[in-house]
């Protein structure tokens, strides 16, 4: 079996990834998330990811109504790393390509060669309309038009220092960048489009592309999202590959574990959902594949309907083996219930039974 790439996407907002009162409570910290990054590099795992987070979802448990800044949290945690590699998000209708850009190339210059960028078109509007950056709901027809020029603009300071990129949405005007990244192109770019047409941009110009693992206890349910992505890169010829993410809950057994899931889904924030359905539901051209869609749906919606593995350290280990297996998965992205328990667990419990991960470590 190959060997995979293992990430953690870290708590920037309270609480995690589950929109529960019966969950682990907490509010997102640089001590949190410094204790996390470390303890994930001292086990051997190969990166962190930060989303960015701009307004919440409210109700009882505040959902995601507290978050650092992408950006600013990597950097501080390039100073206190040495080999994990570090992905901030940026929400590109916020900042301009050239200081993101630049913003990347200081980041590299703490952690030469483990940055990298992930682009966020954006999926609610209420993000940005409370700071006067909605461009209307027009926007969801154009937004990877607008995407794919702003990363043309990001790869053409990084590997030449200078820009005249001129496009719809942009234009430079002997724009420049000194110092640039190290390696000059190699800031590395994720993306997180699954509609067809966010497959295709990732594809094009993205390094990696998550896919979203779907269901519980169904590793490979995925595979079809994935199978797209290996299309649409056989067709640009470029090396893309998935990073697909889970929410891991584990215990010794898979009934403690089981307990775990019933427990936080007795708790499910009704309010907190509803807003995020109120805002998902606003791309009405929205393909079937899209994020926005996926957001929609009521099953398991008490973890933003990512697909969990719930079970033993052994259940979880031989479930992320089959994740690992799928074809065009180059790494798997990994949530917890409590992330504090939970890289310690995958690291001394389930990833010495993972063989996807034998060499590795």
């Amino acid at each position: 079996m190959s060997t995979v790439d293992i990430g953690v996407f870290i708590p920037i907002g309270n609480n995690g990834w589950l929109i529960s009162t019966t969950s682990p409570q907490y509010m997102p910290s640089f001590e949190l998330n410094k204790q996390i990054v470390q303890k994930a590099e001292a086990y051997g795992f190969d990166f962190a990811l930060s989303m960015i987070k701009l307004r919440g979802f409210g109700g009882k448990s505040e959902f995601w109504d507290h978050n650092l800044e992408s950006f600013t949290l990597m950097s501080a945690l390039a100073a206190v790393t040495s080999k994990i590699k570090l992905f901030a998000s940026a929400a590109i209708l916020t900042l301009p390509p050239a200081i993101v850009a630049r913003m990347a190339s200081t980041v590299d210059s703490v952690a030469p060669g483990r940055f990298g960028v992930n682009i966020v078109t954006g999926w609610q509007s209420a993000e940005y309309s409370q700071m006067g950056l909605w461009p209307g709901d027009e926007y969801f027809g154009y937004r990877y038009d607008y995407a794919t020029e702003y990363v043309q603009v990001m790869r053409e300071l990084w590997e030449r220092g200078s820009s005249d990129f001129k496009g719809a949405h942009f234009k430079m005007d002997d724009c420049k960048l000194s110092p640039r990244p190290r390696d000059g192109g190699g800031v590395k770019i994720v993306a997180a489009g699954q509609s067809g047409r966010g497959v295709e941009f990732a594809s094009q110009l993205a390094d990696y592309n998550f896919a979203l693992g779907a269901g519980i206890n169904t590793p490979t349910a995925f595979g079809q999202a994935t199978a797209r992505l290996v299309e649409a890169a056989v067709k640009t010829g470029r090396d893309v590959g998935s990073y697909v993410l889970f929410m891991v809950i584990a215990d010794e057994t898979d009934e403690k574990a089981m307990a775990k899931w019933k427990l936080y889904n007795e708790g499910a924030d009704a309010e907190a959902l509803a807003w995020m359905k109120s805002q998902s539901s606003k791309d009405v051209k929205a393909d079937a594949h899209s994020t926005a869609k996926s957001l929609e749906l009521p099953e398991g919606a008490v973890n933003l309907n990512m697909g969990t593995l719930i079970g033993s350290y052994a259940t979880v280990a031989r479930m992320l083996d089959e994740v690992a297996g799928v074809e065009g998965t180059k790494g798997i992205m990994l949530t917890f219930d409590d992330f504090l328990a939970g890289v310690d667990a995958f690291g001394k419990e389930i990833q010495p039974l993972m063989k996807s991960r034998q060499g590795r470590v």
